[in-house]
């Protein structure tokens, strides 16, 4: 299993995207988890919703828990990049473009839907 610093990076990586362009947790976060930690697709969504329980999906986490398809100590540890990242991100953003945001958001959508459409 990674280490603790690979699943900061990866919330890090998801914070900034986060904050930068408004994508993060299903997006970036799932595919990580899935094509480079070989997380089940299930596993991913529940660590995923685990992450981003106190704003969003505290009962689809709880379901997902009770299946035993959340890993609690990854789910903290890339939380707590997420964290940074997402304002790490957001600084980034308001000196941007709301053009040049919209064509990044396009852009990483497209790659990672190529991505998990043609890569197992």
């Amino acid at each position: 299993m990674p280490d603790i610093l690979t699943y900061l990076i990866i919330g890090l990586c998801a914070g900034i995207l986060s904050g930068l362009i408004g994508i993060g947790g299903g997006i970036i976060i799932i595919p990580a988890l899935v094509l480079l930690l070989g997380f089940s697709q299930h596993e991913a969504q529940g660590t995923t919703l685990a992450i981003m329980v106190p704003p969003v999906g505290i009962l689809a986490a709880w379901v997902y828990y009770k299946q035993g398809y959340v890993n609690l100590p990854v789910a903290c540890f890339i939380c707590i990049g997420f964290l940074v990242g997402g304002f790490i991100g957001a600084k980034i953003a308001t000196g941007i473009t709301g053009t040049v945001l919209q064509k990044m958001f396009g852009v990483m959508l497209f790659l990672t839907s190529l991505k998990m459409i043609f890569l197992k």
